[in-house]
């Protein structure tokens, strides 16, 4: 029997990098650490259902990680969180821990976030979470981590001071060694590893220096330039193949309520869960099948953004500096899936002007390349915004095979 990997999974949201993991075989879950309530049942749910984790409700600590002393070595009755041993009791039990995955919230280091930010982001509470994750690092001694982030961190200076550099500088003297060229090494086109959709995302390798049994630089460079790019899929995944096999939801005739909720389109109980259509307006509808239809019988009238903006304004009255519509292409990955999605998507059209909708969360959780059987559970905010904010399961994976063939050379 193959000794598994022993893994912490801090700011774990819904559980993507987990899943990705879990999907190897090569890993144990020890512990996984979210603040917000509703991912941590939907990850939950599925260590006990998918991975058969008799102690799935106690793996996942729900808590505030920014109190790392206390998510170490235990918390009682507090009114949010309620009374814990802390993760210190479960790796001292298993013996200690291999190691940590995760990545702060990426939202402070985007440059979507700081371009809407008054003040850029700079005094956002977020861009200092990696600290928390460096106490967790330094307390328990992995032979590596994993910190998955967005490219907006490569720029991020909040303080006027470069993220990259206090990262670099802070797990360093911990004893842990990351890539001296980010941008080049460790910047990932998702695309590359069969998702279906156009995300980059940085994956920054540390490994203990006092570990290993190489030079670390040495360890590093055959990661990103042999060992994880082997790892790539043989060829790019469309909207089409991802999503156009699930059933239609067309638009009715007029809005119909269904068990207490409104709906503008069919919805039949599909046995794929989370496959539930927006309640869309008439003329929301009507501009979904108008782009739609521009796309499909190649007027493209519609094509630049200019003429975007200009549909808006012609629609809703309003100016807008960015515009607001995207159609999905059936013959492309699909853009970019944001945890915003739960306040709007306009600019995840379903292609198909039959439709005339904006794509249901089972679809968005299709192009992040999770798994039907993976359900997201709470509210439809709830759901967009833990899809929007995960690691697609996919890519975890190759991050996690990657990760174990290192393991197994240089530790």
């Amino acid at each position: 029997m193959i000794k598994k990997i022993k893994t912490i999974d801090l700011f774990a949201g819904c559980g993507g990098l987990t899943d990705g993991f879990e999907q190897t075989e090569l890993y144990e879950t020890l512990a996984c650490v979210e603040w917000e309530k509703e991912p941590c049942k939907t990850l939950a749910t599925r260590l006990k259902d998918k991975w058969n984790y008799k102690n799935a409700f106690e793996t996942v600590y729900h808590f505030d990680i920014q109190r790392t002393d206390e998510l170490i070595n235990g918390w009682n009755n507090d009114p949010i969180y309620g009374s814990s041993k802390g993760i210190n009791s479960i790796v001292e039990k298993e013996g200690g821990i291999d190691v940590v995955i995760g990545g702060p919230p990426c939202q402070a280091y985007s440059i979507a976030g700081r371009v809407r930010d008054e003040n850029g982001m700079n005094d956002d509470y977020r861009n200092f979470l990696f600290e928390s994750y460096l106490k967790v690092v330094d307390h328990f001694k992995p032979k590596a981590f994993i910190f998955e982030n967005v490219p907006g961190l490569l720029s991020a200076k909040p303080g006027g001071v470069s993220i990259v550099e206090r990262i670099t500088e802070e797990f360093e003297k911990k004893g842990y060694i990351i890539t001296d060229n980010l941008r080049e090494n460790a910047l990932i086109d998702c695309t590359k590893f069969g998702v279906p959709q156009a995300r980059k995302r940085m994956v920054i390798l540390g490994v203990n220096k006092n570990l290993i049994k190489e030079n670390p630089a040495i360890a590093l460079h055959d990661f990103y330039n042999f060992i994880f790019p082997k790892y790539q899929s043989k060829s790019t995944k469309t909207v089409k193949q991802a999503i156009s096999d699930l059933p239609k939801l067309l638009p009715l005739e007029k809005p119909v309520v269904l068990s207490k909720r409104k709906f503008s389109h069919s919805y039949n109980n599909c046995e794929i869960p989370n496959h539930i259509p927006r309640m869309h307006s008439k003329r929301d509808i009507e501009t979904f099948e108008l782009l739609t239809v521009d796309i499909e019988s190649g007027q493209n009238k519609y094509s630049s953004t200019d003429a975007l903006k200009e549909l808006y304004f012609d629609i809703t009255g309003r100016r807008s500096n960015i515009h607001k519509y995207h159609v999905l292409k059936w013959n492309k990955p699909s853009n970019t899936i944001p945890a915003h999605l739960y306040k709007d998507g306009l600019r995840h059209i379903h292609p198909d002007p039959k439709q005339a909708r904006t794509i249901t969360v089972r679809e968005a959780g299709r192009l992040q390349s999770f798994d039907d059987d993976f359900v997201f559970t709470g509210s439809s905010s709830d759901q967009y915004k833990m899809v929007g904010n995960a690691v697609p399961p996919k890519f975890a994976k190759a991050i996690a095979l990657a990760l174990n063939e290192l393991l197994n050379k240089y530790f």
